[in-house]
């Protein structure tokens, strides 16, 4: 937990597409909600779920994108 947390914090690329990823992944079975609905949502989870997705959303961005 530690490593992913702190490759999020180091590299503000990695994290914008983590954020993206987890973003994405937190939509999946809210569909009713509209885009102004799911924002507000988001913005309240957001803290939580970056912190218990940061190896989920690393790893996969691994897995897509290579290690560096």
């Amino acid at each position: 937990m530690h490593a992913a947390r702190t490759a999020l914090n180091r590299d503000p690329d990695l994290r914008d597409w983590a954020e993206q990823w987890l973003k994405d992944r937190e939509r999946i079975g809210r569909e009713e909600m509209n885009n102004e609905e799911f924002d507000k949502h988001w913005r309240y989870v957001k803290p939580e779920r970056m912190h218990d997705g940061a190896i989920d959303a690393v790893t996969a961005f691994l897995e897509r994108n290579g290690a560096r």
